[in-house]
């Protein structure tokens, strides 16, 4: 399938990444307004079929040093299943933002192999919290 990402805010189907992230068990009661902001405060990532039709979103917030969290990763219908996903998060992972900070982290209750498969291990004893560690601590 060819696809394209783009971090451009004015390309987002904002209502429909509203519908889809509400309908989550994370972003369950997430007013339009927390969507909004939500998109105004993070950088943001469309995922596009050749026709401009947003097909996935992503968003993320780092400090481009020390932290990263990647949030509100969704496919949306009928392309789930297709390892967009994966690529999406792949792309993010990619960015030379990314790559430097010490900590990627991220929060999910029921895609942790998903996860696994991109690096990413189990924070201690939390169900939720995953990460990639790139600094030892001594």
């Amino acid at each position: 399938m060819d696809f394209y990402i783009s971090t451009d805010k004015g390309k987002l189907n904002k209502q429909k990444i509203h519908e889809e992230v509400s309908s989550t068990y994370w972003g369950k009661g997430r007013t339009w307004e927390e969507t909004q902001m939500t998109i105004e405060k993070s950088i943001c990532f469309g995922m596009f079929d050749k026709n401009d039709e947003q097909i996935a979103y992503a968003r993320m917030m780092t400090d481009g040093l020390v932290f990263a969290y990647i949030m509100d990763v969704i496919v949306f219908d009928p392309y789930k299943g297709k390892g967009l996903g994966k690529k999406l998060v792949q792309h993010i992972l990619d960015r030379p933002d990314v790559k430097k900070v010490n900590t990627v982290a991220l929060k999910t209750m029921d895609a942790h192999s998903f996860y696994e498969a991109l690096g990413f291990k189990n924070v201690g004893d939390s169900k939720m919290w995953m990460s990639i560690e790139r600094v030892k601590y001594d």
